[in-house]
């Protein structure tokens, strides 16, 4: 055997020798790349043997064979056995390791989940420094575990150690840039230590991913509000509304942005002129929002001696009096609004609510079929119509409204009772005792719906 074979099998033996000693995934894959290159090595050199053996065989067909064939093999045929006999403890030395990593890779993989789980139940119970501890021990048994030092990283940031969750998340991301939602955690990281432009920077990676963290557009939304990026923070609060409408965070971000707007614009406007009528009705606004009718209507009644030709004004003036139930103050300002605006639905509806009130039905029909013309579904509106025809004696009429405003709106209560008091009139004594066990049922769910208060 030459030099370099004789180095090639030593390479192997110490390599084995170190799989012996340390173990670990690391040093078992070393060994079998060593070991496949070794085997093809030897391979190669068996395979030379073989056709120069072959070449020479023939050169000497023919020719008598000095040499008998109980002479003692030559140095050629010794190099042959070792070339195979290493080739074969190539071959098994290989196998057996294969067989070796397998078995230790799934013993360590389930150790290691074991741990992950333990570490969990710690976190949970608040015990971090346990869950710490456990996290370390898994590691040490595979220091390559991504998922391991992502969750370990989540644990520092839990503990507000955000530099250090930031180095173990960086090191995930170096070996997977694209390792699921750790470019998620390593943004709010950054958004914990004020460094926004990291943390807008990590969680657009993040959404760029297939399957990004659910949290992903409500924190790029925080990281942007932060940063003064106020049109783009919206934009990402509304994309988390989107995936997720019952999402209050958002909702409650996005309030905020609006409010502190519309309290800037406020200040602006009360920079221009204390006395505009621009002002004075957007601060009616936000009192008739705050259900502070009294000085609503101080300001819209400021704002229409400012510009008396202004639409909308009446309208809004008629729902403060209204909700005060003022209605005779309600009536003017909405016939007001009806001389502006003949058609618009809720100003006939309201003037067909408050002639109901006072039993004026004819007068009250022709307000609200205008009002229906335009909200033909709108449950209130079908209500309001069938009390008109059952105060004008028409119940059949009255119950084809009832149950078009059941059919708007099935949650409201109101239509049940009204008409079961329709089929008592009709001589229909179970339909009548079956729609006011709906009533009952409905109204204990708190769901009735009242007139709406604003356009």
């Amino acid at each position: 055997m030459c030099r370099r074979d004789a180095y090639v099998v030593r390479l192997l033996l110490q390599s084995l020798s170190q799989l012996e000693m340390r173990g670990g995934v690391q040093s078992v894959l070393s060994f079998l790349n060593l070991a496949w290159c070794g085997l093809l090595y030897f391979c190669g050199r068996f395979a030379l043997f073989k056709i120069s053996h072959k070449l020479k065989d023939k050169n000497l067909s023919g020719q008598l064979s000095a040499v008998s064939t109980n002479s003692i093999p030559g140095p050629t045929f010794a190099r042959h056995r070792a070339w195979r006999r290493v080739a074969y403890y190539l071959f098994f030395a290989a196998f057996g390791a294969i067989t070796t990593t397998t078995v230790r890779a799934a013993q360590t993989q389930s150790h290691v989940e074991v741990l992950l789980d333990q570490a969990r139940s710690e976190e949970k119970t608040g015990d971090y420094a346990a869950a710490e501890r456990i996290y370390k021990q898994a590691l040490a048994l595979n220091p390559e575990s991504l998922e391991t030092l992502k969750r370990l990283g989540i644990l520092e940031q839990t503990e507000l150690k955000f530099d250090d969750s930031i180095q173990l998340f960086k090191h995930v991301l170096a070996n997977d840039p694209r390792y699921p939602e750790v470019n998620f955690y390593l943004g709010v990281s950054y958004f914990g230590k004020n460094d926004f432009n990291e943390s807008i920077d990590s969680f657009e990676r993040e959404l760029k991913i297939p399957n990004p963290h659910p949290r992903s557009h409500y924190y790029l939304g925080l990281a942007f509000q932060s940063s003064g990026r106020v049109e783009e923070a919206t934009s990402q609060l509304n994309q988390s509304l989107a995936r997720n409408p019952k999402d209050a965070d958002a909702l409650y971000e996005l309030a905020r942005i609006y409010k502190n707007a519309s309290l800037r614009s406020i200040e602006l406007l009360k920079a221009l002129d204390e006395d505009s009528f621009q002002l004075h009705a957007l601060m009616g606004e936000v009192y008739a929002d705050e259900e502070h009718y009294a000085q609503a209507i101080e300001q819209y009644l400021a704002a229409l001696a400012k510009r008396p030709d202004a639409q909308g004004v009446h309208y809004a003036i008629g729902i403060a009096y209204w909700a005060q139930q003022r209605m005779d103050l309600a009536e003017k300002a909405f016939k007001d609004a009806w001389n502006e605006n003949p058609n618009d639905a809720l100003t006939n509806l309201y003037l067909g609510d408050i002639a109901v009130r006072d039993q004026r039905f004819s007068e009250a029909l022709r307000f609200l079929l205008v009002a229906q013309r335009g909200q033909p579904n709108m449950s209130q509106v079908h209500v309001l119509l069938g009390k008109c025809y059952l105060g004008q004696k028409e119940p059949e009429k009255a119950r084809a409204e009832f149950l078009a405003a059941i059919n708007a709106d099935p949650a409201a209560a109101q239509p049940h009772y009204l008409l079961a008091k329709v089929y008592r009139e009709l001589h229909d004594q179970h339909a009548s005792a079956a729609e006011l066990a709906e009533f009952e049922r409905l109204s204990k769910q708190g769901k009735e719906k009242t007139l709406p208060r604003s356009p």
